[in-house]
């Protein structure tokens, strides 16, 4: 595929993304993909800002809602729908799920089911490289919530004490399932980042992928030159439900008054011609995929133990 400029080609991930997702949105009833779902349809601008200006050697860790961040380092389409099957031709032999994704040759170094494991996971990592010299930037994306983990706190002290090459990057859609942010933080994401000595970053525009990407860029190249930890805040939106693929606007949580608030500044929906553009193949490329996904062999009893420390 061939792009005429940036813009083009964050719009191709970014829809290429949601295609997927709402793919499995209309599988998921058949009970073939065998794993709970967490998508990210209203968030993919920030999938794909952040990893188009890291390099393949740069480790990402993500967070249980990781089918965008999978896709957007580089991770397989076809490995990432057999692991939705539980195949054996899935990225992590089918033992891991939608909430576990893997894809180290791309830099995915995995996703958790555990709110704000991973964060820790980074931390290490960067610690590994600046020591080793490897002159890696680390990438750990989390949402709102992890930040009331006693873990995410001491990985941003660590960080910053030590001067490590790490981005900490969080989604925030202001919910932990369907408890608002403003009742449960009695404090500001960049000002408490701030006072581990953290420089920091809001970017309002969460739906903006080039927005996003320019901040990131920036942040990433500030990182890889030895400055030390950054945070960065991307203020999104999840148009989906917590967990699984049903909308859940009239459940009296979130008014349907701010889904098309945010909506109204989506450039996947408002773009027609770029979409007209791009669609077929981005749809021949899932419906191979998920071809590949449901003639693939389950896993035998030799696999049960395999892996398995």
């Amino acid at each position: 595929m061939k792009f005429a400029n940036l813009h083009e080609r964050l719009f191709y991930e970014a829809l290429r993304i949601r295609r997927a997702e709402e793919r499995i949105i209309e599988i998921y009833p058949t009970d073939r993909i065998q794993s709970p779902v967490h998508l990210s349809i209203g968030q993919e601008a920030i999938a794909v800002g952040v990893c188009e200006p890291l390099r393949i050697e740069d480790p990402l860790f993500g967070s249980y809602r990781s089918h965008a961040f999978f896709l957007a380092k580089g991770g397989s389409m076809r490995d990432m729908f057999a692991e939705l099957y539980g195949k054996a031709t899935g990225g992590c032999g089918g033992k891991a799920g939608s909430m576990h994704l893997t894809a180290p040759e791309v830099g995915f170094m995995g996703s958790s089911a555990v709110v704000a494991s991973t964060i820790p996971n980074a931390v290490g990592a960067a610690l590994a490289a600046k020591r080793r010299g490897t002159g890696q930037v680390v990438v750990t994306v989390f949402g709102d919530g992890a930040t009331e983990e006693g873990v995410y706190h001491e990985s941003l002290n660590f960080a910053s004490l030590h001067r490590l090459p790490v981005l900490f990057v969080c989604e925030n859609n202001g919910l932990a399932v369907h408890s608002k942010l403003s009742d449960r933080q009695s404090y500001d994401l960049c000002q408490h980042a701030a006072t581990y000595g953290l420089p920091t970053q809001r970017c309002r525009e969460g739906w903006n992928f080039l927005l996003v990407r320019d901040e990131m860029a920036r942040a990433a190249e500030e990182v890889r030159s030895g400055s030390g930890p950054r945070f960065l805040e991307y203020q999104t939106y999840r148009y989906q439900e917590h967990v699984g693929i049903g909308c859940d606007h009239d459940v009296g949580y979130r008014s349907r008054a701010a889904l098309e608030e945010w909506q109204a500044n989506d450039p996947l929906l408002h773009d027609s011609a770029l979409v007209d553009a791009f669609d077929l193949a981005i749809r021949e490329e899932i419906d191979d995929a998920v071809r590949f996904a449901e003639e693939s062999p389950w896993p035998g009893p030799e696999h049960l133990l395999a892996d398995v420390a």
